[in-house]
């Protein structure tokens, strides 16, 4: 009976079965992106000169905004750290999962370090006309870490509470993104870089914690607060909105009898794609870890 039990949870345990050959899609996926925006925005003269628009016109709103921006992303690097360390270290010693918090943690150092060496590695960006400082700051290091950490905090999550970290997780990525962005720190191809970089660590890493059995058992979404489905729902609301946003920016400075001479249009069509490339991220990794998890069984009578 004992034995019987046990086999019965180790096969509870095990991933949906398919679900690795979308953890693998979705790294190569990340990578595949990763390259063709590090093609198209800085070694395409349309490319760059988009990237290039929106940052410079992020001067038009730096004010409140910008000094907002600055205190947060002066304090982001002890936000990322603390709020990863302190779920982590909180998870592991509740749940005594120090194998599954290794790879989290090794997972979002090695993001941040590939950060740092593309940057040095990645040649320069080409002169195409387009006025701009040459030298390469893809991908994001702040967005990185903001991103990096947020994932850690996801991956050690219960498939319970998934959902819900996600939503924030994302969220906290995006708003680093935005501020580096608005504070002119980075255009947006490098914040979107930043995300896919991420992905490519971090959605293997999640992989192992679930080959490993931990985590993997859950009743579905909208049994739990953490599970709710406005927390899959919202971002894709928030993502169709951007798109919008994006769409009308761009169209009103498109050639054209009405075309304007933009001001701020690149600007918000920046953060446009910074936002749904963010979300789209989110709920992409939401819905493949929940398709990954094994329903629990309901109990017998």
């Amino acid at each position: 009976m004992t034995f019987s039990r046990q086999a019965q949870a180790r096969t509870s345990a095990r991933p949906a079965p398919g679900s690795g050959f979308l953890f693998v899609l979705a790294t190569l996926a990340c990578v595949a992106g990763l390259v063709a925006t590090y093609y198209y925005f800085v070694q395409t003269t349309t490319g760059q000169f988009i990237d290039e628009s929106a940052l410079v016109e992020a001067v038009a709103i730096h004010g409140p905004a910008g000094k907002a921006s600055t205190k947060f992303l002066d304090l982001l690097p002890t936000i990322s750290l603390v709020m990863a360390a302190v779920v982590v270290l909180f998870v592991t010693v509740i749940r005594r999962r120090w194998t599954e918090a290794g790879i989290a943690v090794t997972a979002c150092i090695g993001a941040n370090i590939a950060t740092q060496v593309l940057k040095d590695v990645l040649p320069a960006r080409p002169d195409k006309g387009v006025v701009t400082l040459e030298l390469n700051s893809l991908p994001s290091g702040h967005t990185t870490l903001a991103a990096s950490a947020a994932a850690a905090v996801f991956l050690m999550a219960s498939p319970r509470w998934r959902p819900m970290a996600g939503f924030v997780g994302g969220t906290f990525a995006i708003a680093s993104g935005v501020s580096t962005l608005i504070n002119q720190w980075h255009r947006p191809a490098d914040v979107v870089a930043a995300f896919l970089l991420v992905g490519a660590f971090m959605i293997p890493a999640g992989w192992l914690i679930i080959r490993r059995g931990a985590w993997t058992a859950w009743n579905g979404f909208d049994h739990h607060i953490g599970s709710a489905r406005i927390w899959v729902t919202l971002p894709v609301l928030l993502g169709l909105g951007s798109a919008a946003v994006a769409v009308f920016s761009l169209i009103r400075i498109a050639p054209s009898p009405w075309q304007e001479t933009s001001t701020t249009n690149y600007f918000w069509a920046g953060i446009s794609l910074i936002i749904i490339a963010g979300y789209l991220a989110t709920v992409a990794t939401t819905l493949m870890f929940a398709y990954a998890a094994r329903r629990r069984d309901p109990p017998k009578r």
